[in-house]
This record gives C-alpha cells, sequence and structure tokens, in this order.
C-alpha cells in the first residue's frame, strides 16, 4: 500500500464491504487509471486472471481482457482530460413554454433540416478510419431520428468518452475518469441514459438486464470482454484505429462466446 488511504480500502474490502470503498478494478477513480496500467501490460493473449477482484455490486470477478491488445492502452504517461458524470453527458435540452403555431411550424421545418445534414454528415462519419474500423469526422455519431430519449442519451454517453484512451481498470471506482476499459465505457454510456447507478464488470454485464438481443440496444458481454449495438451502432474498445480514436466502429465484431443481454424494454 502507497498510502493510509489505500490501507484502509484495503482493510474494508478484506471485511466485504466493497460498497463503502469502491473495491476492485479502478477502485480509486482518476487516479487508479495510472495504476491499472500495470495490467495492462500484460499481453491479452494470455487471458490471466486478475487478482481476486470483486465486482462493483454482484461479486463477479474482472480478468483480463482478451481484447486489451487491440483496445490501444496507454501508458502512464498519458494524461487524459477527465469526463463529465455520466447525467451531463446524457442531459437534454428541454424547450420552456408553449410554442405557437407559427413557431411549430418553423421548428418542423428547421428539424427536417436538420434531419437531412444529420443523415449526410452520418453517412460520411461511417467511413472507417485507416488502420481500424473507428468512424471518421470528429469520432462521435449523430442519434438517428425517431429513437427513443433514453437511446440518444445512451449515444451521447458514448459521444462523450469516444475518444478517450483505453485502460484496464479505467471507468470502474468512479464514472468520471480520464480513461475506460471496454466494460467501464459500456457502463458509462448506459449510465448516460439512466440505464445503471454504478459501473459493472464484464461479468456482471454478462448477468444484466434481459436475455437476448434488443430493440434498441442489445449488449455483448463475458468474464474478459465486453461491447454494445446501439441503435446498429457498435460501440466498442478493440477494433478502434488508435489509442484515441473513437469506441464507435463501423463493422460487426465478431459475436460468438458472448452472452447476449439487453435493458429491460428496449
Amino acid at each position: 500500500m502507497s498510502s493510509p488511504q489505500q490501507a484502509i480500502a484495503a482493510f474494508f474490502c478484506l471485511l466485504g464491504i466493497p460498497a463503502l470503498v469502491g473495491c476492485g478494478a479502478g477502485a480509486a477513480g482518476v487516479g487508479a487509471s495510472k495504476a491499472s496500467t500495470k495490467a495492462s501490460a500484460v499481453p491479452a493473449v494470455a487471458a490471466v486472471a486478475s487478482p481476486a477482484v470483486p465486482g462493483a455490486r454482484g461479486g463477479v470477478r474482472e480478468v483480463a481482457d482478451p481484447q486489451e491488445a487491440n483496445s490501444f492502452p496507454v501508458p502512464a504517461s498519458v494524461h487524459h482530460k477527465a469526463a463529465k458524470t455520466p447525467a451531463k453527458a446524457g442531459e437534454a435540452l428541454v424547450a420552456a413554454g408553449a410554442p405557437s403555431d407559427a413557431e411549430v411550424r418553423r421548428e418542423l421545418n428547421q428539424m427536417r433540416a436538420v434531419e437531412r445534414t444529420a443523415q449526410k454528415a452520418q453517412a460520411q462519419e461511417l467511413i472507417p478510419v485507416a488502420g481500424g474500423e473507428s468512424v471518421g469526422g470528429n469520432g462521435t455519431i449523430t442519434p438517428p431520428p425517431g429513437i427513443p430519449a433514453v437511446v440518444a442519451k445512451v449515444i451521447a454517453g458514448g459521444n462523450a468518452i469516444a475518444d478517450f484512451p483505453y485502460v484496464f481498470g479505467g471507468g470502474h471506482g468512479s464514472f468520471v475518469d480520464n480513461a475506460y476499459d471496454c466494460s467501464g465505457s459500456v457502463s458509462y454510456a448506459l449510465a448516460a441514459g439512466g440505464l445503471l447507478s454504478a459501473p459493472e464488470t464484464s461479468g456482471e454485464l454478462a448477468q444484466w438486464g434481459a436475455p437476448g438481443p434488443g430493440q434498441w440496444i442489445t449488449i455483448y458481454a463475458n468474464a474478459g470482454h465486453t461491447f454494445m449495438d446501439v441503435a446498429g451502432m457498435w460501440f466498442d474498445t478493440a477494433g478502434r484505429s488508435g489509442p484515441y480514436a473513437s469506441r464507435w466502429l463501423v463493422a460487426t465484431p465478431p459475436l460468438e462466446g458472448y452472452a447476449v443481454r439487453h435493458p429491460q424494454g428496449l
């Protein structure tokens, strides 16, 4: 232990009280991202289980991500800005007051123009960056029209951390971090839609929600890796084109060996 705070945290973990101290991968929030880079140095092909790390709530241990080498893990010397809270990332602006008929007609015309522009932008974004399957442009995607608000918020959450670096354990001690692993990334995006209140490990996401594919969101997870399909777009840390490339991918990842789950009602 390098500090009294960490010693106290370890003591509570031994007592089986992880909820009080955030035991598990990345338990120290932003600082844990730097510490966890030691784990990211382990070759992904080894698929060696990490030390007995309990999950945030369900007790499912996080193991080494077999896709880690394909996620461009960064060294501790890399410092990225911290993310906003998922709630901030998923906020939707609501206009105050009842508009007049003329305002409604004007807004409808503006909305149609915006939708046409968004469709063109989406087509451009879906061209992958050389070296991987990440979307081009600024790495974010435009929510397609007609989707439920909660799904749009999940997309907004994914956009908020789309270009953050990968660090094993990132985003587990806190949603607010400066790097995210696969389950930390999926947890953040789901939390932006109000679907999670605490980060989940990959193993926990393999048991989360309802079984089978969803209409709008489908999560693929096993003990070591997780990713999801959101309104037809793939959100994954593996398959990107570089350390700061987008988590939104244009190609379908291999789907064998994963539990298939979805949020209730979605």
